[in-house]
């Protein structure tokens, strides 16, 4: 499985590898391509009201219709105010950048979630090679692959007999030819594997057929994202005319949606309130939607992550529900800070180097991997012949008690992670056929 992964996929997990050191350095890229939108010119003394600073970016784009404000997080950033526009890609909105001391609008981009456009552009490249839904595949099966074919090769260099204990961890530099090119893939595919397994099964928690399995198991298992509850009762804040039956369920099944709310507290006190409450860092402000308050949320993901979010009543103020990081399901937990790894967040700066470092060591082994595959070729033989793969017969010297177990998990396996399993399978056929075509010519050699 290691020599037909490793020879097969290989370009595959290169892309993945070149595509995600690309996005490892997008954050500090960002940063200083878009300095004049994140940054103000001069720190003043006092920021004017959010409610200002929205009417001025509403003014700027008067079709567009405000759905969020991000305060500015420090000092010297800016205020960003996330609008809906005709016109624009789904799951893409409008950003004004205004500075919070002035108003002034510092610029206008189109922006996808937090990702400004190089950013997105750069995340869609690594995810889909921007190919769309059909480019998804190749991630996807990246990250299926990726984990059977560090720990295959972390069993086969663990395994391998050698002369000094310290070789397993450094290579050799005594060697020479294959094995020194083997040396140098098996020591630093050790000290890559914790990494890259991490990266494989952050990576799949997103895929569009093994992420829909998983996020199957994590909600049997109690382990879903929860989410603050910013549904307003009937009759609380809401315009006269809504009724007894407003956000009710009626007998169908469906639900009555409560109209928008007839006063609004406006977003300077619901922040007011959402900081009295607790939640204070890297805020970010949902607007009221029908039948539902401001939602507040915190964006801090970097350790110690500040996760906290409140609903609030646009009708006074009140804090109708709050939801607490530290009551997430513990999967969530563990499910929120592996995508904040995956994405370079949890430490930053330092996280992104190392995400870097993983991606040039991916590079690195399977350049090497292709150069042990050359080098076993056959040299005496004039045609193009390149190295041979594992010797026949492993299967039938087996113990079916051994045997029938691998063969279960393996199935399982690849029902839950799909395209690995059918790419396994496809391995397979391929082996079989190469196996029936060798049979075929024994006898004719003979």
């Amino acid at each position: 499985m290691h020599f037909y992964a490793g020879l097969l996929i290989a370009p595959v997990l290169f892309l993945a590898a070149a595509t995600g050191l690309l996005y490892a350095g997008s954050w500090q890229a960002e940063r200083i391509l878009y300095s004049h939108e994140l940054t103000v010119d001069r720190v003043g003394e006092a920021s004017v009201p959010l409610g200002t600073q929205v009417k001025a970016a509403k003014a700027a784009e008067p079709q567009g219709k405000v759905v969020g404000v991000w305060p500015a997080p420090e000092a010297d950033a800016t205020t960003r105010v996330i609008m809906e526009e005709p016109g624009l890609e789904e799951g893409k909105t409008l950003t004004v950048f205004v500075d919070p001391y002035t108003s002034e609008i510092r610029g206008r981009l189109t922006t996808s979630g937090d990702a400004l456009p190089l950013r997105a552009w750069l995340s869609e490249f690594h995810a889909s090679l921007q190919l769309g839904e059909f480019g998804r595949n190749y991630s996807e099966l990246a990250a299926s692959w990726l984990w059977v074919v560090t720990l295959g090769g972390l069993a086969l260099w663990i395994g391998r007999r050698r002369t000094r204990k310290a070789l397993l961890v450094v290579p050799d530099r005594r060697a020479t030819g294959r094995r020194k090119t083997l040396s140098w893939h098996g020591s630093i595919g050790l000290w890559a594997a914790v990494g890259l397994v991490g990266l494989s099964a952050t990576g799949l928690t997103w895929s569009k057929y093994a992420g829909e399995n998983i996020g199957q198991l994590q909600d049997r298992l109690g382990g879903a994202t929860p989410s603050v509850a910013a549904q307003l009762t009937p009759g609380a804040g809401a315009a006269d005319g809504g009724g007894e039956h407003a956000g009710h369920v009626m007998p169908d099944g469906t639900e009555m949606t409560m109209p928008m709310p007839a006063t609004d507290i406006g977003i300077d006190k619901a922040v007011a309130a959402a900081r009295a409450a607790g939640v204070t860092e890297s805020l970010r402000v949902t607007l009221p939607a029908k039948g539902k308050g401001y939602v507040v949320k915190e964006a801090d993901k970097t350790l110690p992550v500040h996760l906290d979010s409140v609903a609030v009543d646009p009708a006074d103020g009140r804090i109708m529900d709050e939801l607490r990081f530290a009551d997430y399901p513990l999967l969530a937990q563990l499910t929120r800070f592996g995508i904040d790894l995956h994405m370079g967040l949890t430490f930053g700066i330092a996280n992104q180097i190392a995400l870097a470092a993983l991606a040039v060591a991916v590079m690195f082994l399977i350049v090497w991997g292709y150069r042990m595959w050359w080098m076993r070729r056959p040299t005496k033989d004039r045609a193009l012949s390149v190295g041979r793969a594992q010797p026949r017969g492993a299967w039938r010297r087996l113990p079916v008690t051994v045997l029938l177990p691998f063969a279960c998990v393996t199935a399982v396996v690849g029902w839950f992670v799909p395209l690995l399993g059918i790419s396994l399978l496809a391995f397979l056929v391929l082996d079989v056929a190469l196996g029936f075509a060798a049979r075929r010519r024994a006898p004719k050699a003979a």
